[in-house]
């Protein structure tokens, strides 16, 4: 058992198994658990028709959403178990910086500095990566509405963002596992392996290396 109530985040590209993974690693770490809500947001679909155009109504429509749910449930969770979330708070300056520019960006970051001060901080945040191909077939298989319009460009770039980020993300340690040939849902091994890394470092809380890295970036 754990020694405290934890709070792990567990981060990724669109399609790599964020939601999965943290379903599946609720029982585990006998966690609650905090799921983003993307079909609320109106602007979603429009966005993904045309990126240039909606890119700042939905940012800040997600960005003060996510700060609404994670504002109140994070602090009265931790007080109950361990919790386990689909996203973190900070993951809002990646897609902000991909999408928006000029003085919208300005603006946008802004807000985001002003709010993310009353935003637990993970003491995990599990990041799990993809290349563009594997990302696009999930993706594909898993077959959302909103999402068929994605183009490849989009998540190749994006994917890229994701890696720079947390190459360089300081506010939490940090745990790297290179998805492209784990089946978690399907191999218990697999799902095993993740579970256990995970457990280690929450428990020791010491650096290391990426979990079935291949030495590159998509």
């Amino acid at each position: 058992m754990l020694q405290k109530h934890h709070y792990i985040a567990i981060e990724g590209v669109i399609g790599v198994g964020k939601t999965t993974l943290a379903r599946l690693a609720q029982k585990e770490f006998d966690a609650e658990i905090l799921l983003e809500v993307f079909e609320e947001n109106p602007f979603l679909a429009r966005f993904y028709q045309d990126r240039k155009r909606y890119g700042f109504q939905t940012q800040i429509f997600f960005l003060l959403s996510r700060y609404h749910q994670q504002h109140e449930v994070i602090p009265t969770a931790l007080t109950r178990a361990n919790l386990i979330s689909d996203y973190t708070f900070d993951k809002n300056a990646i897609f902000a910086r991909l999408n928006i520019a000029g003085d919208e960006l300005a603006m946008y970051e802004r807000v985001h500095a002003i709010i993310a001060t009353k935003i637990p901080t993970p003491d995990l945040v599990v990041y799990l990566r993809a290349d563009t191909n594997v990302l696009m077939e999930r993706i594909t298989l898993r077959d959302r509405a909103y999402e068929r319009a994605m183009e490849r460009d989009y998540i190749a770039a994006l994917g890229n963002a994701y890696d720079d980020f947390f190459e360089h993300y300081t506010a939490a340690p940090v745990l790297t596992i290179d998805t492209n040939d784990l089946d978690f849902v399907r191999r218990a091994e697999d799902l095993r392996a993740i579970l256990d890394h995970i457990r280690t470092k929450l428990e020791l809380g010491a650096f290391q290396q990426p979990l079935f890295a291949n030495g590159g970036h998509s």
